[in-house]
């Protein structure tokens, strides 16, 4: 059985692989990207991305960008201002700077169509419910950032793990594992 089965992938799936990537295997030579820009190429052929897809990756970069100016706003008033603790501030605005990195590079991933994109993308998603929660408790401006942090979230994780958005990223359900053996 063996036998059969290694010889019918090859056959299969690899030929118009590896007619696609012989042709683009100079490409990514001369543009100096290696095995990553071969599957994103591979991807490409199969369709356009779907706007689903597009949505995800701006809603998981605007929160990136949210926590990158959140750190930087900390970390000003850190050092300008008069905090309680000056060296908190500036540790806490540090940390949310570095946090932001998470969803800008699952935001780039996603519209680079990458699948390893998708885990940081939920993780980001499901991080940011319980601070919503948090902003929604308080008693203060900061409930409506909380119900525009809840929505996005929720959202984006709709976006994110939506079928066509899956098969886009190429990612194979429990129900595939058969499929994967063959790849």
């Amino acid at each position: 059985m063996s036998s059969e089965r290694n010889p019918a992938t090859p056959e299969t799936p690899k030929p118009p692989k590896t007619t696609e990537n012989a042709g683009k295997t100079g490409n990514a030579g001369k543009t100096g990207k290696t095995g990553n820009a071969g599957n994103a190429e591979e991807t490409e052929p199969a369709g356009p991305r779907p706007r689903r897809l597009t949505y995800a990756a701006a809603l998981v970069a605007l929160e990136g960008l949210a926590l990158v100016v959140g750190g930087l706003w900390i970390l000003v008033l850190g050092i300008t201002g008069d905090p309680d603790d000056r060296q908190q501030a500036v540790t806490g605005g540090v940390t949310l700077v570095v946090l932001a990195l998470l969803p800008l590079l699952a935001a780039r991933g996603l519209l680079g169509c990458r699948s390893w994109s998708r885990g940081p993308a939920v993780i980001t998603q499901i991080m940011a419910l319980p601070v919503a929660y948090n902003l929604l408790q308080a008693d203060s401006m900061a409930i409506p950032a909380g119900i525009a942090l809840a929505a996005a979230a929720v959202a984006a994780l709709v976006l994110i793990v939506n079928g066509e958005t899956t098969r886009a990223l190429g990612i194979r359900g429990p129900g595939d594992a058969g499929g994967a053996e063959k790849k």
